[in-house]
């Protein structure tokens, strides 16, 4: 079984081709904020490296969040409509899931995204279980609550906002989480949404306006 992973959550593209548990191969470039010129010209450049037509592929795991919304759509879309025009399953996954994945340690794992104004998208986990629900979360809050647990912690994010002593650099390790995920549930194509974990600014609008009327 091939399988395509896809991870545009941030301004990194992430990609991979996993065959019968072995990575065929990868793309991790940062393209900042042009990151939607480049996604599907380097996925093609990765097929033809592997010698791969796009029929060959048998699955899709696609990251969808929480991250940059444009990052998400770029990649969810191109999911989606891979998905459904080739006929193959699809399953979807958080970004916070994958990094989380992506470290070996007997200490918590912290996955944390800035989601700015103080505000972090983070999730606690230990020996690869979730212990905090993955989360839209103030970062005073957040480290209290692991303060609070008295066990000893790392954060992972590729967030360069971030200068905790105690932080990992985010390295995904597409063969490692493609191995986690490759039996997750499939999902209709036409089902796939972001994971934001928060409400747009014009969402949060509106439902303000809702609440004030």
């Amino acid at each position: 079984m091939k399988i395509l992973y896809i991870d545009t959550s941030s301004s990194y593209l992430y990609v991979g081709v996993v065959s019968n548990d072995t990575l065929l191969g990868e793309v991790k470039k940062d393209f900042g904020h042009e990151l939607s010129k480049y996604t599907v010209s380097e996925i093609d450049k990765l097929f033809k490296k592997l010698n791969l037509q796009k029929d060959m592929i048998d699955k899709i795991i696609v990251v969808a969040g929480p991250g940059s919304y444009t990052g998400i759509r770029i990649g969810m879309t191109f999911a989606k409509i891979y998905a459904y025009t080739k006929n193959i399953p699809i399953t979807m996954i958080t970004s916070l899931e994958a990094m989380a994945t992506s470290v070996s340690t007997k200490k918590l794992i912290v996955p944390i995204l800035d989601a700015r104004r103080g505000y972090v998208y983070a999730g606690v986990y230990a020996n690869d279980t979730n212990i905090l629900k993955e989360q839209y979360i103030k970062l005073s809050d957040l480290k209290e609550y692991l303060d609070n647990l008295k066990q000893d912690y790392f954060f992972v994010t590729n967030d360069t906002i971030f200068n905790f002593s105690n932080m990992v650099k985010y390295e995904p390790d597409i063969l490692k989480i493609v191995l986690k995920y490759k039996n997750k549930e499939n999902i209709n194509p036409h089902l796939i949404e972001p994971t934001y974990l928060k409400l747009t600014e014009a969402e949060e609008n509106l439902k303000e306006n809702k609440n004030d009327n």
